[in-house]
């Protein structure tokens, strides 16, 4: 199961994706594409963590949920 995780912030939204790190167990982050994202998450089972910093919530979306969810929350693309 892949897990992105998409950051709502005043300036805009973007998408990260957590690696692995190979020295000292550490995890690494980088930004990934909106359209990698839609991509995966179409074709494989993908989970996105959607985080809103300005309110604290967070909302969890897999590939699995309903069309109404999907889209309330990622919009008309990912369906």
């Amino acid at each position: 199961m892949i897990t992105y995780t998409k950051f709502l912030t005043l300036k805009g939204s973007y998408y990260i994706k957590e690696y692995d790190g190979g020295k000292k167990d550490k995890k690494q982050t980088r930004p990934v594409l909106e359209t990698t994202v839609i991509k995966n998450f179409k074709s494989e089972d993908v989970t996105i963590i959607i985080d809103n910093i300005e309110t604290g919530n967070k909302v969890t979306v897999t590939s699995d949920d309903d069309a109404e969810k999907i889209k309330q929350y990622l919009g008309s693309k990912f369906v």
